[in-house]
């Protein structure tokens, strides 16, 4: 099932949130997209709202650390498509699948899908 290996795998989990978060805004402002949008998301994703967001930014913990925070929404599993190359739903490591997962909604915040659409609400 796994498409990633091991060492794909480990450098995932050793990359600090802070360091990738940057990124993130940067993507979606520069589609005209608000941090306020980007916040939404992610805490749909792992229950994070901004004050616990801002703390683990700070304390620069790693995904590994992150995705175990996170308390994972029951929702995530329909994030599917293809992200930095991999199909998501193919990804057999947890912690891989799930950095993916929040790559994918950034990628769609970036791209103009509805936010009802990127949440999966219906």
């Amino acid at each position: 099932m796994s498409i990633t290996t091991p060492e794909h795998d480990a450098r995932v989990a050793k990359l600090t949130f802070a360091s990738v978060y940057p990124h993130y805004i940067t993507k979606v402002e520069k589609k005209g997209r608000t941090i306020e949008e980007l916040h939404q998301v992610i805490e749909w994703l792992t229950g994070f709202d901004n004050k616990k967001l801002q703390e683990l930014i700070e304390k620069k913990v790693t995904f590994k650390t992150f995705f175990e925070k996170a308390k994972l929404n029951p929702n995530a599993h329909l994030i599917k498509g293809v992200i930095c190359g991999y199909r998501i739903e193919n990804i057999g490591t947890q912690l891989t699948r799930e950095v993916r997962y929040l790559d994918k909604l950034v990628d769609e915040l970036a791209k103009g899908r509805k936010m009802e659409k990127i949440l999966r609400s219906a």
